[in-house]
Protein backbone atom coordinates (compact mmCIF):
# COMPACT_ATOMS: atom_id res chain seq x y z
CA UNK A 1 0.00 0.00 0.00
CA UNK A 2 0.94 3.39 -0.47
CA UNK A 3 0.73 6.08 2.01
CA UNK A 4 -1.91 9.00 0.68
CA UNK A 5 -2.53 10.94 4.35
CA UNK A 6 0.03 12.11 6.99
CA UNK A 7 -0.20 14.03 9.82
CA UNK A 8 3.02 13.90 12.13
CA UNK A 9 2.66 16.15 15.54
CA UNK A 10 -0.26 17.91 14.04
CA UNK A 11 -1.62 20.80 16.36
CA UNK A 12 -4.13 23.27 15.30
CA UNK A 13 -5.67 26.15 17.19
CA UNK A 14 -7.37 29.45 16.63
CA UNK A 15 -6.59 32.74 17.71
CA UNK A 16 -3.89 31.08 20.04
CA UNK A 17 -6.66 30.09 22.37
CA UNK A 18 -8.81 27.56 21.25
CA UNK A 19 -6.95 24.32 20.61
CA UNK A 20 -8.76 21.93 17.50
CA UNK A 21 -6.02 19.52 17.38
CA UNK A 22 -3.01 18.96 19.58
CA UNK A 23 -0.10 16.32 18.73
CA UNK A 24 -2.25 14.24 15.89
CA UNK A 25 -0.68 11.32 14.21
CA UNK A 26 -1.90 9.83 11.99
CA UNK A 27 -1.49 7.68 8.79
CA UNK A 28 -3.45 6.39 5.59
CA UNK A 29 -3.12 4.42 2.98
CA UNK A 30 -4.24 3.80 -0.71
CA UNK A 31 -7.61 2.53 -0.73
CA UNK A 32 -8.88 2.76 3.02
CA UNK A 33 -11.93 3.45 4.08
CA UNK A 34 -11.86 5.87 7.38
CA UNK A 35 -14.26 7.04 9.66
CA UNK A 36 -13.61 9.68 12.42
CA UNK A 37 -15.82 10.13 15.20
CA UNK A 38 -15.91 11.68 18.52
CA UNK A 39 -18.02 14.43 20.16
CA UNK A 40 -19.02 17.95 18.88
CA UNK A 41 -15.77 20.26 19.23
CA UNK A 42 -13.28 16.71 19.22
CA UNK A 43 -11.97 18.54 16.04
CA UNK A 44 -13.32 16.40 13.30
CA UNK A 45 -13.95 18.89 11.13
CA UNK A 46 -10.95 20.96 11.40
CA UNK A 47 -8.97 17.57 10.48
CA UNK A 48 -11.16 17.31 7.24
CA UNK A 49 -10.22 21.02 6.69
CA UNK A 50 -6.30 19.97 7.19
CA UNK A 51 -6.64 17.42 4.52
CA UNK A 52 -8.08 20.12 1.58
CA UNK A 53 -5.78 23.08 2.80
CA UNK A 54 -9.04 25.08 4.04
CA UNK A 55 -6.45 25.17 7.05
CA UNK A 56 -3.04 24.65 7.67
CA UNK A 57 -1.65 23.48 10.95
CA UNK A 58 -0.30 25.85 13.97
CA UNK A 59 2.71 23.30 14.80
CA UNK A 60 3.52 19.64 12.79
CA UNK A 61 3.69 18.33 9.38
CA UNK A 62 -0.06 17.59 6.74
CA UNK A 63 1.64 15.57 3.88
CA UNK A 64 -1.29 14.47 1.41
CA UNK A 65 -0.56 13.02 -1.97
CA UNK A 66 3.25 13.61 -1.60
CA UNK A 67 2.77 17.37 -0.59
CA UNK A 68 3.53 19.06 2.45
CA UNK A 69 0.22 21.27 2.47
CA UNK A 70 1.81 24.28 4.21
CA UNK A 71 4.42 24.54 2.05
CA UNK A 72 2.11 24.72 -1.04
CA UNK A 73 1.65 28.10 -2.67
CA UNK A 74 -1.56 29.72 -3.33
CA UNK A 75 -1.44 28.80 -6.78
CA UNK A 76 -0.67 25.08 -5.88
CA UNK A 77 -3.74 24.78 -4.09
CA UNK A 78 -6.12 24.09 -6.72
CA UNK A 79 -3.88 21.88 -8.31
CA UNK A 80 -4.27 19.70 -5.36
CA UNK A 81 -7.74 20.32 -5.03
CA UNK A 82 -8.21 18.11 -8.37
CA UNK A 83 -7.32 14.98 -6.66
CA UNK A 84 -9.22 15.29 -3.68
CA UNK A 85 -13.40 15.33 -3.84
CA UNK A 86 -15.22 17.21 -0.59
CA UNK A 87 -18.66 16.12 0.38
CA UNK A 88 -20.45 18.77 3.16
CA UNK A 89 -23.33 18.41 5.42
CA UNK A 90 -24.62 21.53 3.70
CA UNK A 91 -24.34 20.32 0.12
CA UNK A 92 -23.09 23.81 -1.29
CA UNK A 93 -24.96 23.07 -4.68
CA UNK A 94 -25.29 25.57 -6.86
CA UNK A 95 -28.97 26.84 -6.84
CA UNK A 96 -29.49 28.36 -10.36
CA UNK A 97 -27.82 25.09 -12.01
CA UNK A 98 -29.19 22.04 -12.95
CA UNK A 99 -28.27 18.53 -11.40
CA UNK A 100 -26.13 18.05 -14.84
CA UNK A 101 -24.33 21.51 -15.09
CA UNK A 102 -23.94 20.85 -11.04
CA UNK A 103 -21.56 17.85 -11.90
CA UNK A 104 -20.23 19.13 -15.21
CA UNK A 105 -19.40 22.46 -13.59
CA UNK A 106 -16.60 20.93 -11.76
CA UNK A 107 -15.03 19.76 -14.96
CA UNK A 108 -15.84 22.41 -17.04
CA UNK A 109 -13.41 24.69 -14.48
CA UNK A 110 -10.47 22.63 -15.05
CA UNK A 111 -10.87 22.98 -18.98
CA UNK A 112 -12.03 19.34 -19.67
CA UNK A 113 -13.17 18.76 -22.70
CA UNK A 114 -16.62 18.79 -23.84
CA UNK A 115 -16.83 14.57 -24.95
CA UNK A 116 -14.81 13.43 -21.50
CA UNK A 117 -17.36 16.35 -19.65
CA UNK A 118 -20.39 13.99 -21.10
CA UNK A 119 -18.75 10.69 -20.39
CA UNK A 120 -17.91 11.55 -17.37
CA UNK A 121 -20.91 13.39 -15.59
CA UNK A 122 -23.16 10.45 -17.05
CA UNK A 123 -21.22 7.84 -15.63
CA UNK A 124 -21.56 9.47 -11.87
CA UNK A 125 -25.49 10.23 -12.35
CA UNK A 126 -25.72 6.74 -13.08
CA UNK A 127 -23.47 5.77 -10.25
CA UNK A 128 -25.47 7.79 -7.57
CA UNK A 129 -28.87 6.40 -9.31
CA UNK A 130 -29.98 9.95 -10.71
CA UNK A 131 -29.18 10.15 -14.33
CA UNK A 132 -33.18 10.69 -14.63
CA UNK A 133 -33.12 13.88 -12.55
CA UNK A 134 -30.31 15.18 -14.77
CA UNK A 135 -32.58 18.61 -15.70
CA UNK A 136 -33.77 19.16 -12.02
CA UNK A 137 -32.66 22.04 -9.94
CA UNK A 138 -31.50 21.53 -6.23
CA UNK A 139 -34.60 22.90 -4.85
CA UNK A 140 -36.74 20.25 -6.94
CA UNK A 141 -34.93 17.79 -4.91
CA UNK A 142 -35.17 15.76 -1.49
CA UNK A 143 -32.43 16.03 1.09
CA UNK A 144 -31.15 12.64 -0.17
CA UNK A 145 -30.98 12.83 -3.66
CA UNK A 146 -28.90 16.86 -3.08
CA UNK A 147 -26.56 14.81 -1.28
CA UNK A 148 -26.22 11.94 -3.63
CA UNK A 149 -25.34 14.63 -6.62
CA UNK A 150 -22.86 16.22 -4.39
CA UNK A 151 -21.29 13.20 -3.70
CA UNK A 152 -21.77 12.81 -7.98
CA UNK A 153 -19.78 16.24 -8.09
CA UNK A 154 -17.02 14.74 -5.94
CA UNK A 155 -16.48 11.69 -7.53
CA UNK A 156 -16.63 13.53 -11.42
CA UNK A 157 -12.60 14.32 -11.90
CA UNK A 158 -11.61 10.52 -10.19
CA UNK A 159 -10.44 11.98 -7.10
CA UNK A 160 -7.55 10.04 -5.41
CA UNK A 161 -9.08 11.11 -1.94
CA UNK A 162 -12.65 11.51 -1.15
CA UNK A 163 -13.63 13.63 2.61
CA UNK A 164 -16.94 13.73 3.64
CA UNK A 165 -17.98 15.93 6.79
CA UNK A 166 -21.01 14.80 8.83
CA UNK A 167 -22.42 13.91 5.12
CA UNK A 168 -25.85 12.76 6.53
CA UNK A 169 -26.04 15.00 9.44
CA UNK A 170 -29.64 16.01 8.04
CA UNK A 171 -30.91 12.93 6.48
CA UNK A 172 -33.04 10.40 8.16
CA UNK A 173 -31.76 6.76 8.83
CA UNK A 174 -32.91 5.65 5.25
CA UNK A 175 -31.29 7.64 3.68
CA UNK A 176 -28.32 8.11 5.53
CA UNK A 177 -27.44 4.34 4.57
CA UNK A 178 -28.04 4.89 0.96
CA UNK A 179 -25.09 7.65 1.56
CA UNK A 180 -22.67 5.63 3.21
CA UNK A 181 -23.26 2.78 0.47
CA UNK A 182 -22.47 5.22 -2.30
CA UNK A 183 -18.98 5.99 -0.10
CA UNK A 184 -18.40 2.50 0.78
CA UNK A 185 -19.07 1.82 -3.76
CA UNK A 186 -16.71 4.44 -4.35
CA UNK A 187 -14.14 3.16 -2.32
CA UNK A 188 -14.56 -0.04 -3.85
CA UNK A 189 -13.71 1.65 -7.16
CA UNK A 190 -10.60 2.71 -5.96
CA UNK A 191 -10.91 6.17 -4.05
CA UNK A 192 -9.75 6.76 -0.57
CA UNK A 193 -12.92 7.75 1.61
CA UNK A 194 -12.54 9.60 4.95
CA UNK A 195 -15.96 10.05 6.83
CA UNK A 196 -16.32 12.53 9.57
CA UNK A 197 -19.37 11.63 11.56
CA UNK A 198 -22.14 11.43 14.48
CA UNK A 199 -23.75 8.81 12.35
CA UNK A 200 -23.42 5.67 15.31
CA UNK A 201 -25.43 3.10 13.56
CA UNK A 202 -23.75 3.54 9.77
CA UNK A 203 -20.09 3.76 11.99
CA UNK A 204 -20.98 -0.08 13.08
CA UNK A 205 -22.98 -1.09 10.34
CA UNK A 206 -20.05 -1.09 7.98
CA UNK A 207 -17.22 -1.75 10.39
CA UNK A 208 -14.46 0.09 8.83
CA UNK A 209 -11.50 1.58 10.30
CA UNK A 210 -12.29 3.89 13.19
CA UNK A 211 -10.36 6.63 14.54
CA UNK A 212 -11.22 8.51 17.69
CA UNK A 213 -10.98 12.26 18.40
CA UNK A 214 -11.07 13.36 21.73
CA UNK A 215 -10.10 16.98 23.05
CA UNK A 216 -8.56 17.51 19.72
CA UNK A 217 -6.18 14.29 20.64
CA UNK A 218 -6.58 10.42 19.05
CA UNK A 219 -7.67 8.46 21.46
CA UNK A 220 -8.66 5.29 19.24
CA UNK A 221 -7.43 3.81 15.92
CA UNK A 222 -9.25 0.39 15.58
CA UNK A 223 -8.94 -1.60 12.05
CA UNK A 224 -13.28 -2.95 11.54
CA UNK A 225 -13.66 -0.65 14.62
CA UNK A 226 -17.49 0.40 16.29
CA UNK A 227 -18.28 3.84 16.74
CA UNK A 228 -17.17 3.53 20.47
CA UNK A 229 -15.14 1.10 22.17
Amino acid sequence: MSLLINLRNVSKDYGGTVKALESVNLEIDKGEFVFIVGPSGAGKSTLIKLLYREEVPSKGQVVVLGKDLAKLRRREVPYLRRRIGVVFQDFKLLEEKTVWENVSFALEVTGTPNREIRKRVSQVLTLVGLKDRRDAFPNELSGGEQQRIAIARALARNPDILLADEPSGNLDPKTSLEIFSLLERANMYGTTVVVATHAQEMVNLFKKRVIELRNGTVVRDERRGAYSS
